[in-house]
């Protein structure tokens, strides 16, 4: 089994238990279950924020720890300040450090849209995402049959969520052209290696139909490579290591924001 295979097995059994212990009809009595939710997709193409969707995570499976003491609150409002178009949550705990409550503590200080950064395998996850303020999820193509990633996008929208459906190569564009998602993330990431290389998002800029938001993962760490992937058709960038790394990621987001908007001007 890969880390991937693992991960979805983890989170079958995951998920099976979080049904008993919090059923559907208690997520719906949530606050956040019947909010509108914000789009991602149109705060990603506004002309006053950076495309940059900020990401909050404190580790992964390859690279370990990140940053194991950031503070939810601060980081998230801070990236916003700095420019960002939405903000990106991780809720998995074994893989990513993360919780459901540190989504919940961004969406009680941000007004933005958030992304939910599991691994979405049942409608459940979509309703538990809901519950907990988020306002779109992720698919990963890698983990997932187009069949069913094409019910759980039309389930996602039946709760007027978003979603941003990542894939890795030419053959899962191709295969998954039919799924609806809003958004269409490339990871630049090899699942296999875990080298990552911009060239991915570059070589599959023109298979991406032009109806999504393109959406570039992993790697970006200068705003030339932003303003690079621009001149493909990107217009959101998902960004949490280049950020997270530093003892304040909110002041290493400013200060990437500003510049960008510096070398963008010019």
């Amino acid at each position: 089994m890969n880390i991937l295979d693992q991960i979805v097995a983890y989170k079958l059994k995951e998920v099976a238990e979080r049904k008993s212990l919090y059923p559907v009809k208690l997520l719906e009595q949530s606050i956040y279950f019947s909010a509108q939710p914000v789009s991602m997709k149109k705060y990603i193409q506004r002309a006053d924020k950076t495309g940059i969707i900020a990401e909050f995570k404190r580790k992964s499976p390859s690279k370990g720890v990140i940053n194991a003491h950031a503070s939810v609150e601060r980081t998230t409002i801070g990236y916003m300040q700095a420019g960002a178009s939405a903000l990106s949550v991780l809720t998995d705990k074994p893989s990513f450090g993360g919780s459901n409550d540190d989504l919940m503590v961004a969406r009680k200080f941000n007004f933005c849209p958030i992304l939910r950064k599991d691994f979405t395998i049942d409608e459940y996850q979509i309703i538990e995402a809901k519950s907990i303020g988020a306002d779109a999820i992720l698919l990963i193509a890698a983990v997932l049959e187009p069949a069913q990633a094409a019910s759980l996008t039309a389930f996602a929208h039946s709760l007027g969520m978003e979603v941003l459906l990542e894939v890795h190569d030419a053959a899962e564009v191709k295969s998954n052209m039919e799924v609806g998602a809003d958004l269409i993330g490339v990871n630049n990431r090899n699942l296999k290696t875990f080298d990552v290389s911009l060239d991915i998002s570059k070589q599959l800029a023109e298979i991406i139909p032009s109806s999504v938001v393109k959406v570039s993962e992993s790697g970006i760490s200068t705003p030339e490579a932003i303003i690079e992937l621009r001149q493909y058709g990107y217009a959101g960038f998902l960004m949490g290591e280049n950020f997270m790394r530093h003892g304040r990621p909110d002041k290493a987001a400013r200060e990437f924001m500003e510049a960008l908007r510096k070398a963008e001007s010019n």
